[in-house]
């Protein structure tokens, strides 16, 4: 076993991550004898399969029942993510998946998971899911979390910003959400039904219930506080006022004040939104700082103007990552990721109905 440290990817450049040497840095069980450690599997396999467009790469190192879950539906399948790969190239040839950190943790029995943010560049050359060609260079950020045992992903949660590739395409959210929620009535589907069972999951309470850090413990009561009516006030507890936050449609805050602000416009739009908490991992960043990743769901009705338009009273469905950077026992960084436009297709859904 070698003595480097483990992969530390927020931190190493990308040149030393794909060349890290021959020696295992931790034990790997089940993993090819290519793969020094955990973070390293993950960043290899997304370069050979993306930026090497070995995109068949996908059928060795997806389980071939791999059930990857999003807010806009479910796919199955290593084959249905090879064909997704392509349908996304097509629209995005010059897609990169720029890796910017790795969150990881042993979840025992050879199995590990990871919450990979990713920075992606790309041109829009071809028809995408939102609307037709636009020529136009966006950027965006993903977080995907991903269950690995044996080589494989053999499950896998993904959210994307996709409300910033929206607008940044040049579409109005709210009508592709529209166009969306059409499609899917004349295809006799609903979003809303789709995501009954994981609303009821949601309500009936946290899924994960395992040991806490006090970093992880800091980000989930942030977390709670800041998607909370009753926590709104105590987010200075939480945050550190130089705190720098993203959330969905490329917005970026500075401090708790602009935190509660936009959260409580959230709130407003779902007065009951109810948070339940499905995983957390949590690894060092520099000196005693600690990066947290949280995965949550959230389901809320929306009864309430605002930000989403007049109330609807559509039961929603939210799921959601936040990676934290804890300092000193507050949160000094945050990036909370949903797909937005699934938030709102769902809305849209609820006003169809009604004709």
């Amino acid at each position: 076993m070698s003595s480097k440290p483990i992969t530390h990817v927020a931190t190493t450049d990308i040149a030393e991550m794909m060349s890290p040497g021959p020696e295992r840095r931790m034990e790997l069980p089940g993993f090819d004898a290519e793969f020094v450690d955990f973070p390293h599997y993950i960043i290899r396999i997304t370069e050979r399969i993306w930026h090497d467009r070995d995109v068949e790469k996908c059928l060795d190192w997806y389980a071939a029942d791999c059930a990857i879950h999003t807010m806009a539906g479910d796919i199955s399948g290593a084959q249905t993510v090879v064909d997704n790969t392509r349908a996304t190239l097509e629209a995005f040839p010059d897609r990169r998946l720029d890796a910017d950190n790795v969150i990881w943790s042993d979840e025992g029995d050879g199995a590990f998971y990871s919450s990979h943010l990713i920075t992606s560049k790309m041109t829009n050359e071809g028809p995408s899911e939102f609307g037709p060609v636009t020529g136009r260079q966006i950027r965006i950020q993903t977080i995907a979390e991903c269950l690995c045992k044996d080589n494989k992903v053999i499950e896998e949660w993904l959210v994307r910003d996709n409300l910033a590739a929206v607008m940044q395409l040049g579409f109005e959210p709210d009508r592709v959400a529209k166009e969306q929620a059409q499609t899917d009535t004349v295809n006799g589907f609903s979003l809303i039904d789709f995501h009954a069972d994981n609303r009821a999951a949601t309500l009936s309470g946290d899924a994960w219930n395992g040991a806490l850090d006090a970093a992880s413990e800091v980000a989930i009561n942030a977390l709670r506080a800041s998607l909370s009516r009753a926590g709104q006030n105590a987010l200075k507890s939480h945050y550190d006022f130089r705190t720098a936050a993203q959330f969905p449609g490329d917005v970026s805050l500075y401090g708790p004040d602009q935190i509660a602000a936009w959260c409580g416009d959230l709130l407003k739009a779902f007065p009951d939104l109810k948070v339940a908490v499905d995983h957390v991992a949590e690894i060092p960043y520099l000196g005693d700082a600690r990066d947290v990743s949280v995965r949550w769901t959230a389901t809320g009705t929306h009864s309430g103007a605002g930000r989403y338009g007049a109330p609807s009273d559509a039961p929603v469905y939210i799921l959601g990552v936040t990676q934290f950077r804890v300092m000193n026992g507050r949160v000094r960084e945050q990036i909370t990721i949903w797909d937005d436009i699934a938030l709102r297709r769902q809305i849209a859904t609820a006003r169809y109905a009604r004709g």
